[in-house]
């Protein structure tokens, strides 16, 4: 025993596999790393995406931690439900999400929503709900960085987005929002330098709006790759999400990030079908698998392959496969933790060794009641 990882279970025979394993020790450590990177609890907005768990959400809370950030109405739900205080629902709305945004606003009066608006067009669809609701709606104006993916370009069809979220009294303007995940640079002075790149942009944008009169009161900005770097700016709200649970991926990229794996999943070999072959119980289905090999590093065998996945199954090389017999346990940190805890219903905590309680994963689904 007394060699015995972090991460193992004393008794696994009981336990299904495959099941996602969480540390609730290394998560209260993570939470309060963000705190203090961030300075404190003021200008930290978590992102819930990762872990869509009311247990994790509440750990957050109790260290003073108000505002959130999350990516379905589920999840803005699941805050709400939680007493979460100030809630932004970090995706435009549109089709029928903008009236159950409303829905929501009305279900949840005691706490605070906002969502993201980049373009005329939906911000006149959600104008007009609002006017016939009698409800003033909390908008941030999403600007794109570079990402290419969602936002407004800075200029001037931004600026005037923003004067008209200003000057229509149904609409309340929070702020920008700029979200750059396309930066991923390991090496920390290259990071910051693209992120200071891309911010810069957003500050022009700030400027050209407030010589129009108009006041930009808080920039959210950055995911957890580039948390490091806009915790040291003022008056910018921050919203590491994978940081709570950490993953393999971003252990390698990001060395300079001291987060702790929370997450492990607990797999077995279910066949040895062939010499040097092993195949686990981990299928597509039971791990984020939208990236190449390795979906996993699995601990005590990072020396072998990963060579092939279907549905329910993991198919590995490795010279050692005689050393291990079918039904072997062993212990693996998934690369993408994030979509890879949407698969799971539940997720079991650890403590000294033993399975010591179950999470629902209660925002995994597109709606709980909303």
């Amino acid at each position: 025993m007394a060699n015995k990882k972090w991460y193992e279970l004393n008794e696994v025979e009981n336990v299904v596999s495959p099941s996602l394993l969480v540390y609730p020790d290394r998560i209260e450590k993570n939470i309060r790393l963000m705190l203090s990177m961030a300075g404190g609890s003021h200008l930290l907005r978590p992102h819930i995406k990762t872990h869509k768990t009311a247990e994790i959400i509440k750990m957050q809370m109790d260290q003073g931690i108000d505002k959130f950030k999350c990516a379905t109405i589920a999840e803005a739900e699941l805050l709400a439900q939680c007493g979460a205080e100030d809630i932004l629902w970090a995706m435009q709305p549109v089709g029928a999400n903008i009236q159950r945004f409303f829905d929501l606003i009305r279900k949840y009066p005691d706490s605070k929503f906002s969502t993201l608006v980049d373009n005329q067009k939906i911000l006149a669809e959600i104008a007009i709900l609002a006017s016939e609701e009698k409800v003033q709606i909390s908008l941030w104006m999403d600007i794109n960085v570079g990402m290419d993916r969602t936002g407004i370009a800075p200029g001037e069809k931004a600026v005037e987005l923003y004067e008209s979220v200003e000057n229509n009294s149904f609409l309340e303007a929070k702020g920008l929002h700029a979200y750059d995940g396309h930066i991923h640079n390991s090496e920390t002075f290259e990071r910051k330098k693209k992120c200071d790149l891309a911010f810069h942009k957003v500050l022009e944008l700030k400027n050209a709006i407030e010589d129009k009169g108009i006041a930009v009161d808080t920039i959210i900005a950055g995911g957890s790759p580039s948390f490091p770097v806009h915790a040291e700016r003022d008056n910018v709200e921050t919203s590491p999400g994978t940081t709570l649970l950490w993953d393999a991926k971003y252990m390698d990229l990001f060395p300079d990030m001291e987060f702790l794996n929370a997450a492990v999943l607990l797999i077995r070999i279910l066949s040895k079908p062939a010499p040097d072959i092993l195949c686990f119980d981990l299928g597509h289905k039971m791990i984020a698998s939208e990236m190449d090999f390795p979906r996993l590093r699995i601990l005590g065998l990072e020396d072998s392959r990963q060579i092939g996945q279907s549905e329910e199954h993991l198919v590995v090389e490795t010279s050692r496969a005689d050393e291990f017999e079918v039904g072997d346990a062993f212990y693996g940190i998934p690369m993408h933790i994030c979509p890879t805890v949407a698969k799971y219903e539940n997720l079991l905590t650890v403590k000294d060794g033993k399975v010591s309680g179950l999470w629902k994963v209660a925002a995994r689904n597109q709606k709980i009641t909303i």
